[in-house]
């Protein structure tokens, strides 16, 4: 038998706020043994941070443990005081936290903040603790760890960032490290080298790891055990693979089924858990997940089910349990949509070797001597009338830049941006104005992209104002109207954007750029900040509008599978270039190039089967700058297959079967070799 080192009965957190009691955590078990990960999954207001900041002692305001016991060895760390728990907290157990920017202290820098630990808890010396310090920057693979001491967080990329919040809790080797979502903000590719060195830092230290997470692709190669927690509550506790292979709640089943797999029939409705979590200031009597559980009986809206089962290493509270995803309801075909314009017909929008570059440095000194952000390098790519193309890469790649030029709130250097024959790069003034009811953006962040002061029906009636269509009458009904396209209620006009959830703000979001009944919607990671649950219904909701209303899309993302799904073709960026083009089988099942299998292989599939050992990780290290790429194919110094060629020339398109395009000098498939009248030879992103 492991040792138990953490063990929690009974736990009971409350926050108490001006006009209400919210129960965060309502009387969960579970433990944690030795050496072994477990991990908290579930939706956004479940109590899992909650749960994780309660062993840490560290509650935001209103918040206490009012029942229950959490005992770290033989201490009851909920009989401490403040003093006593600092001690143990950032000493024996430790806690990396979501978002790295503001975890960390932007006035200190990365050595004194990494130091500080070991400066309280082991009474280490100024130079001995920044020895440490650099020791174990070097631990979780941080290039010339030393020359990092003096730099400070705003210096260092997310996953440098991400590093140093992982490096700061090992200072002390803690027994215990709690890992509350440390890859949420990540690229796919930089989140598999996190997981990775998690594991790797778990077995050479021998710590225990509560990985808290939404993602049950993430627990699923990584956890021994996983508990799923809803509305405060334990559901469902089992091994990894027991859970994976014989799932007994719905809550479970359903979380796992809306997730978009990369082999997901892309004509078929996603499977998406209907309604939201329940307020935790009001829960429902008997299970709380009833209400949205297609299982659900009066027994289950009366009787709270307890958490047991036939096996005890397998808990589950359900009346009415499942077993695996044999019974999750079973997704309807959706409606193809036909289109507008045949493919070989003229493009709705066409962008030819467009540039855009940001300059940086002292603006009082020569041209000469200031450099410039290579934000977009030469992209060529055209998009049919109603049709999606999906552009993928990591973050810092240019996909946010390219939409921004795209929909005309950034001007390019260089280059056409073609809407329906008209450049719109070389418009201005009125003339702009007008053609911009053509060209909408959906945002990331659609709690920051909506107005605070504004209510939705202002919200929503503005760019009809500015553009004068109708009148106030004719507006309202168009504003009543779309809120019923987007599945939103009517009384919706009188609120304001922070009195919805973050699903809902992303439909509001959606409702106000189509309000012009646009040619082209940009929808720039438009369900990244979404639970997988609410992430399911917006892609649905995306799905149905471009099928009723012939939409056109361009959708920017680094989840690959969510691209696949919604896309006809898919663009892959590196650095401010287009590196692949292709359908989305071209890309997934035929990459040629390189960083787009880097990609592919980084990507946190829910099986536990598959084997995620290091070695599957075919992008390493940090993106390079874009104020001073690397010459020739930028994507050489990360590159397994890269020759000194690869440093001297720039590689240009290739084709590689139809519709199928890379650049690249040495890829992954033989490119199709030119035809006899040339074609073929320097093919577009169009194929």
């Amino acid at each position: 038998m492991a040792e138990r080192i953490l063990d929690i009965t009974g736990l009971k957190t409350h926050i108490q706020l001006a006009s209400s009691l919210v129960r965060a955590v309502d009387g969960i078990d579970l433990h944690l043994d030795a050496g072994e990960t477990l991990g908290l999954v579930g939706e956004s207001g479940c109590g899992k941070s909650m749960t994780g900041l309660s062993i840490m002692g560290l509650l935001p305001p209103g918040g206490r443990v009012v029942e229950g016991s959490i005992r770290f060895e033989d201490t009851d760390l909920t009989s401490l005081s403040q003093d006593e728990l600092r001690k143990i907290r950032g000493n024996d157990i430790a806690m990396v936290f979501q978002d790295s920017l503001t975890a960390l202290n932007p006035t200190k820098s990365i050595g004194y903040q990494v130091a500080e630990p070991a400066w309280l808890h082991r009474g280490m010396s100024k130079k001995e603790g920044l020895d440490r310090a650099a020791e174990v920057l070097d631990l979780v693979g941080i290039p010339r760890p030393r020359e990092r001491l003096d730099d400070f967080p705003h210096q260092l990329s997310g996953g440098l960032r991400q590093r140093v919040l992982i490096a700061m809790s090992l200072v002390c080797a803690p027994k215990v490290l709690i890992a509350d979502e440390p890859t949420t903000a990540l690229d796919v590719t930089i989140q598999a080298q996190i997981l990775s060195l998690l594991d790797r830092l778990k077995e050479e230290l021998g710590m225990a790891v509560l990985l808290i997470t939404h993602d049950m692709g993430v627990v699923a190669g990584r956890a021994d055990r996983i508990n799923v927690m809803y509305a405060g509550k334990l559901i469902e506790a089992a091994d990894t693979r027991d859970l994976f292979a014989h799932m007994h709640h719905p809550y479970t089943q359903s979380l796992l089924g809306s997730i978009p797999q990369l082999d997901q029939d892309a004509n078929a409705v996603l499977f998406s858990i209907p309604g939201l979590p329940p307020d935790l200031a009001d829960p429902p009597d008997g299970c709380r997940f009833a209400p949205r559980c297609h299982l659900a009986t009066e027994q289950c809206r009366v009787e709270e089910p307890p958490l047991t089962g036939d096996n005890p290493s397998h808990s589950f509270a359900c009346w009415h349990p499942v077993d695996g995803l044999g019974e999750r309801p079973t997704a309807v075909r959706g409606v193809e949509r036909a289109r507008a314009a045949d493919a070989a017909g003229p493009p709705l929008l066409q962008i030819s070797e467009l540039v855009k570059e940001f300059p940086v440095g002292n603006s009082l000194l020569p041209a000469k001597y200031r450099g410039s952000v290579k934000a977009v390098s030469g992209v060529s790519v055209t998009v049919q009338a109603g049709e999606t193309f999906g552009l993928v890469g990591e973050s810092g790649c240019g996909k946010t830049t390219l939409g921004r030029l795209i929909v005309a709130l950034d001007r390019p250097n260089s280059g056409e941006l073609l809407l329906n024959g008209e450049d719109v790069a070389k418009m201005g003034g009125r003339r702009l104005r007008r053609r911009r009811r053509d060209l909408q953006m959906m945002f990331q962040d659609p709690y920051a992209s909506l107005d605070p002061r504004m209510r939705v029906g202002t919200i929503l009636s503005e760019p009809l104002v500015i553009q004068g269509v109708g009148n106030r009458t004719s507006r309202r009904a168009m504003i009543a109207s779309m809120l019923k396209e987007v599945g939103l209620p009517l009384s919706a006009v009188d609120r304001f954007p922070h009195e919805f959830s973050g699903g809902q703000r992303q439909r509001i979001g959606l409702a106000r750029a189509l309000m012009l009944n646009p040619a082209v919607i940009v929808a720039d990671e438009p369900v990244s900040a979404l639970d997988v649950s609410i992430r399911s219904q917006v892609l649905n909701l995306m799905k149905r509008l471009q099928a009723e209303h012939n939409l056109t899309y361009v959708v920017i993302s680094h989840d690959l599978a969510v691209v696949k799904y919604l896309s006809d073709r898919i663009g892959v960026m590196y650095l401010g270039r287009l590196v692949e083009t292709g359908s989305g089988d071209d890309i997934y099942n035929r990459a040629a190039h390189p960083y787009t299998a880097g990609l592919l292989s980084a990507i946190p599939i829910p099986d536990p089967t598959i084997d995620r050992s290091t070695d599957d990780i075919g992008v390493r290290g940090e993106l390079p700058s874009p104020i001073n790429p690397p010459s020739g194919c930028r994507f050489r110094t990360r590159c397994p297959r890269a020759r000194e060629l690869c440093a001297e020339e720039t590689p240009q398109l290739r084709s590689f079967g139809p519709g199928h395009a890379a650049a690249c000098h040495f890829p992954l498939i033989d490119p199709v070799p030119a035809l006899a009248n040339g074609a073929g030879t320097a093919p577009t992103a169009a194929g």
